[in-house]
């Protein structure tokens, strides 16, 4: 689901002129890794970062992106995790990048510097695993609806202050 996820994000940047290239060159060059440094969730216990996401004797993926996972192993019932996909616009990370020579010629500094102080953005969701799926047990916004429907309730709340 990792690589998946940096392909949902990269053909997302290719169209806001972030990146250039190929949606296959980006993937294989690793530039998900670029703006999504994490991976995409993580078994959730007594703390946050729960430990025992890697099975004993499984060897962590060293490939860019994929060696951030915090779980491989088979999800079962009633094993609760996040799932937490993010955009970010971390300036040492694509300077870093920009050193690359694997990575650098996929990146558009321009259309970037114009994301520069947004930061990023993670969607966070904490689920239960479940025999048939699971149980979203977030309640915040996530779709551009209700995102911006929170967006303007502040607008108007502030406008009223």
């Amino acid at each position: 689901y990792q690589r998946r996820v940096h392909g949902v994000g990269l053909e997302h940047l290719l169209r806001l002129g972030v990146v250039t290239g190929t949606l296959d060159e980006l993937i294989e060059a690793g530039m998900g890794a670029v703006f999504m440094p994490h991976g995409l969730g993580h078994l959730m216990g007594i703390y946050v970062h729960d430990v025992g996401g890697y099975p004993l004797g499984f060897e962590r993926p060293k490939e860019d992106g994929v060696c951030y996972l915090r779980i491989a192993r088979k999800l079962k019932e009633g094993m609760v995790i996040t799932v937490e996909p993010g955009i970010y616009f971390n300036m040492p990370w694509i300077e870093w990048s920009l050193q690359n020579p694997k990575k650098y010629k996929f990146l558009n500094m321009e259309t970037i510097k114009r994301f520069e102080k947004f930061g990023g953005v993670r969607l966070e969701d904490d689920v239960i695993v479940t025999a048939d799926g699971m149980e979203n047990m977030s309640i915040m916004p996530s779709t551009v609806e209700e995102i911006e429907a929170v967006m303007r309730k502040a607008r108007e709340h502030r406008q009223g202050s």
